[in-house]
């Protein structure tokens, strides 16, 4: 069974269009206790963190008799976007996403994603999940915005969908008409990168 941890709307919607079965269950891992300052590690501890908070609780679910009769897999991952060294998480308000799209427009950055893979077992007599196995990585794309017009901008933080991404954005979303393209891996973009999940999770 693949416990997805996190609340991330995309990501659900990403597993269930390629029929995984899976269930969703929010680390509630509170990431400003990372203060990791590469982008690129930063997305990795955290998505870590979010896997093993949740291994570590996974007694107190409700649901946890239903893992007892198989192996468990549980995914832990983070998405934050890099434009010119800066880490953009989840705009503040409406005018700083204004103020990120004014820089972004016609230009790029990288959408990194963390991504760890826990697998192990839940112990029946015990009630602990053991873990047999760690896999991380973090997967970048490269994203190319393009050339807007204030009124456009203005248009588009006036849906509030940029304040509830990373970086501003979203690529399954209304945002998606203002992504030029994307080198890389597409469905990172959106937080998971089903290539990688494909490979490792069906080792």
């Amino acid at each position: 069974m693949l416990i997805l941890a996190s609340a991330s709307q995309s990501r659900k919607k990403l597993l269930e269009n390629c029929q995984i079965e899976f269930i969703q269950v929010s680390s509630n891992f509170d990431e400003t206790t990372i203060k990791e300052k590469n982008i690129f590690n930063l997305a990795l501890e955290l998505s870590f963190q979010k896997a093993s908070s949740l291994s570590g609780n996974i007694q107190k679910m409700s649901s946890a008799e239903e893992f007892i009769h198989g192996p468990l897999e549980i995914l832990g991952c983070d998405s934050i976007f890099e434009f010119k060294g800066e880490a953009y998480g989840k705009p503040s308000n409406k005018e700083e996403a204004f103020s990120r799209w004014k820089k972004m427009s016609g230009k790029f950055g990288f959408l990194h994603t963390g991504h760890t893979l826990i697998i192990g077992n839940f112990d029946s007599t015990s009630k602990v999940f053991k873990s047999t196995e760690i896999i991380k990585k973090t997967v970048s794309s490269r994203v190319y915005f393009s050339k807007l017009e204030d009124w456009e901008i203005k248009s588009y933080v006036d849906t509030n969908e940029p304040l509830y991404c990373a970086g501003g954005f979203a690529l399954e979303g209304i945002g998606g008409k203002y992504i030029e393209k994307i080198e890389g891996c597409f469905s990172n973009v959106m937080g998971l990168s089903l290539p990688w999940l494909r490979k490792n999770l069906y080792k």
